[in-house]
């Protein structure tokens, strides 16, 4: 279980730093393509677009199957304040039990699409398996075998949007501190029922199940991103150096 720990504090970093990395630099990107705000706003949302969808329908079923009305789903980016917002889903006022499970929907549907993409399209296991026993060639092999599957680089791009829009927003995990608070209070009424033994050992098989779900949705992402990234870099700096400018990011 230590191992599995190390192994998921790494992946969450990468994957924090990456999801970090790639929103700030994908839109410099559109503003040296197009040199307007605007149009860089738009083109950097229509990349991630099936990734927005299916967070903003995700919302949206979750929302109808609780029993909670929702307004006009929106899937147009604009600024609010300093942050850009991909897209929205109006949620009528509701508890916080309801509150939890429509926000953290994307997150849920959004893994259980990178998994499975992961699984039957690219071999991901087999390539982490080589990879994580140090076999480096064989991992590499992997992964070009990937990406010459059939209509591959089509099941790479939905990966590379789904996965960098999945995580929940600032307003999307509002209720899930209440939501916490109440689980807390449930296993210690159980613990106080004598029910101590039970709760460790079912908590055990489910942590290290979550663990392992996790770990394999992070680095299904980061093996995906990784080819991705220093061409945007490098295109990036293409553009700076064409163009006279250089971009600072705060």
């Amino acid at each position: 279980m230590f191992v599995l720990l190390i192994e998921l504090i790494a992946v969450l970093g990468l994957l924090l730093l990456a999801d970090r990395w790639l929103h700030r630099h994908l839109q410099g990107l559109m503003l040296l393509l197009t040199g307007d705000e605007e149009l860089s706003l738009w083109l950097y949302a229509i990349v991630l677009l099936p990734g927005v969808v299916l967070h903003e329908l995700s919302h949206a079923f979750v929302a109808k199957l609780v029993g909670v009305k929702i307004g006009r789903i929106s899937i147009l980016p604009k600024k609010v304040g300093k942050r850009i917002q991909l897209g929205f889903v109006p949620i009528q006022e509701t508890g916080f039990v309801r509150a939890s499970l429509i926000g953290g929907a994307p997150l849920l549907t959004g893994t259980l699409a990178v998994v499975t993409i992961g699984y039957l399209v690219f071999g991901t296991p087999e390539i982490l398996s080589a990879l994580s026993a140090g076999d480096w060639l064989a991992g590499l092999r992997g992964l070009a075998d990937a990406v010459r599957a059939p209509d591959g680089w089509l099941w790479a791009y939905l990966v590379f949007a789904i996965s960098n829009t999945m995580l929940p927003s600032r307003s999307d995990i509002h209720a899930w501190p209440l939501l916490g608070l109440l689980l807390v209070t449930i296993v210690a009424l159980i613990a106080l029922a004598g029910g101590t033994d039970l709760i460790l050992e079912g908590a055990g098989r489910f942590l290290t199940m979550a663990v392992r779900w996790v770990i394999l949705l992070g680095a299904s992402t980061l093996l995906i991103d990784a080819p991705i990234f220093p061409g945007i870099f490098l295109l990036q700096k293409v553009l700076e150096r064409v163009r006279g400018v250089r971009l600072e990011y705060r």
